[in-house]
């Protein structure tokens, strides 16, 4: 069998070469300043450090940022492993390289340089929507059953890790929506802390109102100070953008069917204006932020600290940074409605073979293990283990100090303390975390992600900015037709 570059599978290139190789596609990447990749997208050709590149028995790690901060818990997790390999006499480390930029730029770099075999990446940290399409284009290599402890992992995460049936990755931490609110202004405007209370979107928007209301009738409220509205988002036209589609849309249509197992797209145009239509609901002008429509992660988090809005759908990671605010009190509670699952597996590169091979495999098994895992979630990873979040002999034995805190936080501001359990958990990981992966939903399973979340999110735009177009019977139709161009659809 070959590989993409005409290798047979399971060969390595010298590192020598690839440190040569690597230097000539800068060269070239200054030139021509854009590279083709699949799913029908474009962008900067992939400029590989040197650095990125070491011995043979180097065990390259790439992956995205980590949200711990510098010298996070996965760094701290790696480190842990090479001082087992040395205590073992094994030759063979690991090391970490973080890509930055967004994640459909890393996405880029990532099919790049593995198309090209011009880095010697031997393990890749994928999102769980590109799983599809690197196991499809032979970039990634199957793995065995017994890595994955299904009967450990939560269902969805689990189903992340195969394409076609075939393992191609283990989940490493994964990652859902979920609701956080100020409790200081719920208070000031006499409201009941919504927690456990079957709250709904319905709810959200009647609260936002009901807030929005009392701070008008007392403009000079301490609580109300910098308020502009009820909530915010990721509403900018990304991958933020998607989720949220997404999520309007199952909780519309549970399990929508926008694609079939094989990948292709199977929607319509009034399975399409549902998801419009609960999306137009959720944004109006009315109760959201204004800018929403172009806030990211960082924004939208930014906004919430700052008093600006009162609920704030955001992700997990963000728990050790908000709930313990000084001069005001962050609740955080399941999504309404459905949440989308997110998350990154671990996958070995297809070029990779013998015993890097196998210590690749054994490098994956180490980090997402039970004790791995309670490292993760006690850092403000969201855990792939049920383990994790219950089994008090699970513990996080590998790291030394505060795994809450391994490093300052990416946007430099000072380190926070963690509320924590009694078991030194985060202390909504049992309550709020968990069940919300138990009921998460995916994303389309495709190949064609790429493409999907691009078109999507151009034509979520135009609804999600607060003032929706006056027909989405017409909007829904036109993004059925773009998703119809741009993936193959089912017969």
């Amino acid at each position: 069998m070959t590989v993409p570059g005409g290798r047979p599978a399971g060969t390595r290139r010298p590192r020598a070469l690839l440190r040569r190789a690597a230097a000539v596609l800068a060269g070239l990447a200054l030139l021509s300043g854009t590279a083709s990749c699949t799913g029908g997208s474009t962008g900067p050709a992939p400029a590989i450090s040197p650095d990125a590149l070491g011995s043979d028995q180097e065990i390259v790690v790439v992956s995205g940022l980590d949200v711990t901060g510098q010298g996070g818990i996965r760094h701290q997790l790696i480190e842990e492993w090479n001082e087992r390999q040395e205590a073992n006499g094994s030759p063979y480390r690991a090391r970490l390289v973080e890509l930055s930029g967004s994640a459909d730029q890393q996405r880029s770099q990532l099919l790049g340089a593995l198309q090209s075999g011009s880095a010697s990446y031997d393990v890749v940290n994928l999102d769980v929507t590109w799983v599809p399409e690197f196991a499809q284009g032979g970039l990634i290599q199957p793995l065995d059953d017994s890595l994955l402890d299904e009967e450990d992992l939560f269902p969805a995460v689990t189903a992340t890790a195969r394409w076609n049936d075939v393992v191609h990755s283990v989940p490493f931490n994964t990652d859902v929506g979920l609701l956080y609110y100020r409790k200081d202004h719920l208070a000031a405007a006499g409201l009941p802390d919504p927690a456990g209370t079957g709250f709904t979107w319905q709810d959200l928007i009647a609260y936002a109102t009901a807030v929005q209301e009392a701070a008008r009738r007392d403009p000079g409220a301490r609580a109300f100070k910098g308020l502009e509205s009820g909530w915010t988002s990721q509403l900018s036209a990304y991958e933020g953008l998607t989720v949220n589609g997404i999520e309007a849309l199952s909780t519309t249509h549970p399990d929508p069917p926008l694609t079939d197992p094989e990948g292709r797209y199977t929607g319509t145009p009034a399975l399409i204006e549902e998801g419009l239509d609960e999306l137009a609901r959720r944004t109006h002008q009315a109760h959201t932020l204004p800018g929403a429509g172009d806030s990211t992660e960082s924004t939208s988090l930014a906004d919430f600290v700052a008093g600006r809005t009162t609920f704030l759908r955001h992700w997990p990671y963000i728990y050790r940074d908000v709930a313990d605010l000084p001069g005001t009190d962050v609740g955080v509670m399941p999504l309404p409605g459905k949440a989308v699952l997110g998350g990154q597996n671990l996958a070995v590169a297809r070029t990779v073979g013998g015993g890097a091979a196998d210590k690749a495999r054994d490098l994956i098994s180490f980090l997402t293990g039970p004790t791995g895992e309670r490292c993760l979630l006690d850092a403000g990873f969201a855990a792939v283990r049920r383990s994790a979040y219950t089994d008090p002999d699970v513990t996080c034995s590998y790291v030394r100090g505060d795994t809450a805190t391994p490093g300052a936080p990416p946007t430099g501001e000072p380190t926070r303390t963690m509320p924590r359990d009694r078991d030194g958990r985060p202390a909504y990981a049992d309550t709020v975390l968990r069940p919300a992966l138990d009921d998460a939903v995916s994303r389309p399973r495709t190949p064609y992600y790429g493409a999907f979340t691009q078109t999507y999110a151009a034509h979520l735009a135009a609804v999600a900015d607060g003032v929706p177009p006056d027909d989405l019977s017409t909007t829904a139709r036109d993004l059925d037709a773009a998703l119809r161009k741009v993936m193959p659809v089912r017969p």
